[in-house]
């Protein structure tokens, strides 16, 4: 009844853009960000960053391997700095805390809107009795899903406090992902992964796991498939058996 295979036991979703329309609130936010930071840079003539450096280098990834990622491909190094750098320090982690600062205010201001769709499968999946996990590269997951209304369905929560916390790798390695089957205590080949990100569907794929969604919030159907998505939707609802 969910589009799943039978052998499925858990679910593992990652949260903006899969769950909620927040990846546009973090793609506003690093740009402004980097488009600030290039700027100062190389002045009026700066190359801005683009959707397509938002889907190559940072979607999915942890803030500071997005950071860091997005930097090489314009030839940029940074010092690492420390977690606690002020929003102006020139290092991956000033970057990295001017980014955050800006999609916090943004959320603030906009408020968290959780897709319909996926608010319905979310439902699904419970009175399936399956279990469902959150994992997400932000640092910010709880408060997004409390915003969202979503903590009552969420079981367990991987996100970018716990992959720090752990010494996790970011996706697309598969390692948080990983972890959210640990918290259940179900093979990987036993969970689902439900991704917006290249990133993670990568990470879902080489992780092992049963199953892998890919949605399709960025026009980029084809990439997913590529990336190792089993099924491509523009919603999670279209994962319903719908006899209306």
């Amino acid at each position: 009844m969910i589009g799943l295979p039978d052998t499925i036991t858990a679910c593992l979703f990652d949260l903006d853009g899969v769950l909620t329309g927040t990846a546009a609130q973090h793609r506003e936010a690093w740009k402004r960000t980097f488009d600030d930071f290039l700027r100062a840079r190389d002045g009026d003539s700066f190359s801005p960053f683009t959707d397509t450096d938002y889907a190559a280098y940072v979607d999915g990834r942890p803030r500071a391997d997005g950071v860091r990622t997005f930097l090489a491909s314009r030839g940029i190094e940074l010092p690492e700095g420390k977690p606690d750098d002020g929003i102006d320090a020139a290092t991956v982690n000033g970057v990295g805390n001017r980014k955050n600062q800006l999609v916090l205010k943004i959320i603030d201001d906009e408020g968290v809107t959780p897709y319909p769709g996926s608010v319905r499968y979310l439902e699904a999946a419970k009175a399936a009795g399956l279990r469902i996990g959150v994992v997400t590269s932000s640092a910010n997951g709880a408060k997004v899903l409390d915003a969202a209304d979503l903590t009552k369905f969420v079981e367990a929560r991987i996100d970018g406090i716990v992959i720090s916390e752990k010494g996790l790798r970011g996706k697309p390695a598969p390692d948080s992902f990983l972890a959210g089957a640990e918290a259940f205590d179900v093979a990987p080949e036993n969970a689902a992964v439900f991704e917006d990100a290249l990133a993670g569907v990568r990470a879902g794929k080489e992780g092992g796991f049963g199953y892998v969604v890919g949605v399709n919030r960025a026009h980029q159907a084809g990439e997913l498939l590529e990336h190792g998505a089993d099924v491509v939707v523009d919603d999670l609802a279209e994962l319903l058996e719908d006899r209306k």
